[in-house]
């Protein structure tokens, strides 16, 4: 499980997530005052696992491993299977974890469904004979996830973490810079500047970039839309 933790690198103190003063905040050529600090918030503390209205007891979770891209397919795939071979009692939810993100495309911000675990599915399922076959028989499908040849299924609370994750309400940023990036300044007075990013803010989709201004290394906050990498 990977993705998306922010390298941060920070030269000065930082209070409460906040660039101190000293630092410049340009946006869209415009100085502007702190942002207040913005955390993700989860619906709820506790989080309702995917349910099926054939709902059985012995069902489990069990991880597959897919060709990677071909996730959405694949589920969509194994359900329509799931229907023509009257397996509802079997196989009971298909499940393909995203997260909603924003990212920069053509010097706009768009939100996209950016999946968690790229190459995987949870299926819910009664692990018999007849569910296996069909599972791993479905296009696209490589493997079960588990000991030897055997699937090994994970927790309900192991799901409940996953669901969880992909329910925060604040898009993030997908890391598209890191810190000691070597950037250009594409917007804003110090237009054409170049610069090292020193510190990345990916729920807000802000830098800071250190840049040589009067023979001395300044701080000045940026928004992703302003730079671009060289």
């Amino acid at each position: 499980m990977d993705d998306n933790k922010q390298k941060t690198k920070p030269t000065k103190t930082i209070d409460n997530g906040k660039m101190e003063d000293s630092t410049l905040k340009m946006e869209g050529g415009k100085s502007e005052q702190d942002d207040q600090s913005s955390t993700i918030k989860v619906q709820s503390s506790t989080v309702d696992l995917p349910s099926s209205k054939n709902d059985n007891p012995d069902a489990r979770w069990y991880v597959v491993h897919t060709y990677s891209g071909h996730e959405n397919k694949v589920a969509l795939t194994l359900k329509q299977r799931v229907e023509s071979e009257h397996l509802e009692e079997k196989i009971l939810d298909v499940l393909v974890p995203t997260q909603e993100k924003i990212e920069i495309k053509s010097g706009k911000k768009v939100n996209v469904k950016e999946k968690i675990f790229p190459g995987y599915i949870l299926v819910k399922m009664v692990l018999d004979d007849a569910s296996w076959l069909a599972v791993r028989t479905t296009q696209g499908v490589t493997s079960f996830v588990g000991m030897g040849n055997k699937p090994t299924p994970i927790s309900d609370s192991e799901v409940a973490t996953i669901v969880k994750f992909t329910q925060t309400e604040a898009p993030m940023y997908k890391q598209v810079f890191a810190v000691s990036d070597a950037v250009k300044i594409v917007d804003g007075p110090f237009a054409d500047f170049i610069g090292k990013i020193d510190s990345v803010d990916g729920e807000k989709g802000k830098v800071r970039v250190l840049v040589s201004i009067f023979g001395r290394e300044t701080p000045v906050e940026l928004d992703f839309l302003q730079i671009k990498k060289i």
